[in-house]
């Protein structure tokens, strides 16, 4: 199956400079929507702001669900200190000391961007040391230190700043000539990406999935309810989401992950299996891999009591939550094994 890799890409980067951390997705769901619709996709965007796209299949009796997050991780003003630098809550399960030094934007109600970089309280070893330098990061250390001048709060608030407002990080986004992907927020705006080559894919090439097809684009999954409608007649759902690549992992930055188990609940051992089968059938690399910290827009969904049929699969990502990393052979290993189930019985 031939993959357009740069189309995929292009997409990433594209969904990549639209910050979206959970709980302020609607201009990236509205262009995601709008790529959707050049396709001649059906869309409908849900009560709590996700977006349904279907691809009617030759089975239309039977439905199937593929879903991928467009929410990033990030953070939120909590509260302006008398200085003018901003604590933070996090929005989403990042470290602390993940996002240090990076560059960042708050964006205040009324959509005005303000440049600003995290920082630690104790900065500077020349003020402090060294080792006071050392100290662990948490939510009393860490601060949103603003771009403008600022002495104190007052200044703060005359910018437009105010406790509520999202802040976003740079993702720093870099394809490298050996084929490497690196940046913020792979998870899981890659994913998305990938799910517009799918549909390219098939309306290109005049095709059909087997079944009836509705690709879901959660928008609350790093929070950890992704997932509120299941439209009728569907029977089974894939989330693609990162694979895990790290010490005591099978996964890495070449194959596509397939989770047999995450933090919440063994996958369907049946459908964990015939992807597995798609993938030697097809001779898509793959790993079967078991995951310490982690859950999917699946799991959230069966999570609720919804009964459907559930497996999660994705490219293979080093430091996830971090700054991530793949490769081009992951991404073209997972998008050909979902091309593939979307064409098996």
């Amino acid at each position: 199956m031939e993959i357009d890799i740069e189309f995929i890409l292009d997409n990433m980067k594209k969904y990549l400079s639209i910050p979206s951390p959970g709980g302020y997705t609607k201009e990236a769901i509205l262009e995601v929507k709008k790529d959707f619709e050049k396709f001649g996709l059906s869309t409908k965007i849900t009560n709590k702001g996700a977006l349904i796209g279907t691809l009617e299949g030759e089975n239309d009796h039977r439905h199937v669900m593929i879903t991928a997050h467009i929410d990033t991780l990030g953070a939120m003003v909590k509260e302006i200190k008398d200085n003018g630098r901003i604590r933070y809550h996090r929005v989403g399960g990042s470290s602390w000391g993940s996002i240090e030094g990076e560059n960042c934007y708050i964006i205040t109600r009324k959509g005005k961007k303000i440049r600003g970089s995290i920082i630690p309280k104790i900065a500077s070893t020349h003020t402090y040391g060294a080792e006071k330098g050392n100290e662990a990061r948490n939510e009393d250390n860490m601060f949103v230190r603003i771009d403008e001048i600022v002495e104190n709060k007052d200044d703060v608030l005359k910018l437009g700043i105010n406790v509520g407002d999202f802040i976003c990080m740079e993702t720093r986004t870099e394809i490298t000539d050996s084929g490497f992907v690196k940046s913020r927020y792979l998870d899981n705006k890659l994913a998305v990406a990938i799910v517009m080559e799918i549909i390219r894919y098939f309306k290109e090439n005049n095709l059909k999935p087997k079944y009836t097809t509705h690709f879901y684009i959660s928008n609350y999954e790093e929070i950890g309810h992704g997932v509120s409608v299941i439209p009728e007649r569907t029977e089974e759902i894939i989330a693609i989401d990162v694979g895990i690549v790290g010490e005591g992992q099978q996964s890495n930055e070449f194959s596509v992950s397939i989770v047999a188990k995450d933090r919440r609940s063994p996958y369907d051992f049946e459908f964990r299996n015939k992807l597995v089968e798609i993938a030697e059938k097809n001779n898509i690399r793959y790993e079967v891999d078991v995951y310490n910290f982690y859950s999917s827009d699946a799991t959230h969904c069966v999570a609720q009591g919804r009964d459907i049929n559930f497996a999660c699969l994705g490219p293979g990502v080093d430091a996830s939550h971090h700054y991530e990393r793949t490769h081009i052979l992951s991404i073209e290993n997972t998008t050909n094994l979902l091309k593939s189930y979307m064409l098996s019985d």
